[in-house]
């Protein structure tokens, strides 16, 4: 059971708010195969959470596969793509949403282009309004606490009284950096065996798959 107060919450986008990774991941085999480099499965699950600079770096340190400035400029187009045609919110984060009296905003690694397109499609922008946080407005991505830290300044809120709900290690580790509580999510698509315990070793205080249960927990921090 939460113990703390919560005044603002903190969704990241791809995985929590849309169920994007695995359409990501598609367009990312895309471009490279297209550059002549097939990359191996499960690449791009291990960069789950970074910023495009930074799984690009990533593929590069595991495969050895460097992508053209070319090829990154397709990523981009690429996923839009793949997103226009199959990109669905998570299963119930509507209806939480909707419910939702705490103030709340989005802090994604993915550039502001990509989270606005990723909410208008799937009928959540109205949820958050200008309320909305990039990689690209911060010098370090996550697993750096600073786009966390970042949101909650602009939104007027102390970090200790911020919960963050998080589906990658990578922004679980950088919500607990600054100083927030962080809620592990697996009920994106993308989801695997070890995925909620993982979440915990990075120092997630919960994790669920459902958001009914996110909500209770919420619910109950706040009573």
């Amino acid at each position: 059971m939460p113990q703390n107060r919560f005044d603002l919450i903190v969704f990241d986008c791809d995985g929590v708010l849309v169920d994007s990774e695995p359409l990501a991941e598609l367009a990312y085999h895309n471009v490279y195969a297209s550059h002549g480099m097939d990359l191996p499965a499960g690449t791009i699950a291990q960069c789950v959470g970074m910023k495009q600079a930074d799984i690009i770096r990533r593929i590069g340190e595991l495969t050895g596969f460097h992508l053209s400035d070319a090829g990154e400029a397709g990523l981009w187009p690429e996923t839009k793509q793949v997103f226009s045609q199959f990109l669905q919110p998570t299963a119930g984060i509507a209806a939480l949403l909707a419910d939702l009296e705490t103030p709340r905003c989005v802090a994604s690694s993915s550039s502001l282009e990509r989270i606005h397109f990723s909410l208008k499609t799937t009928n959540l922008a109205g949820y958050f309004g200008d309320a909305i946080y990039s990689s690209s407005m911060v010098k370090r991505g996550k697993p750096a606490p600073d786009l966390f830290l970042h949101a909650a300044s602009e939104m007027g809120h102390e970090p200790s009284a911020c919960v963050v709900i998080e589906d990658s290690p990578y922004g679980v580790e950088g919500a607990v950096a600054a100083g927030m509580t962080a809620i592990g999510y697996t009920g994106g698509g993308h989801t695997y065996t070890a995925h909620a315990q993982t979440l915990l070793d990075k120092g997630a205080s919960a994790v669920f798959a459902d958001w009914k249960d996110i909500s209770y927990w919420m619910r109950a921090a706040n009573d």
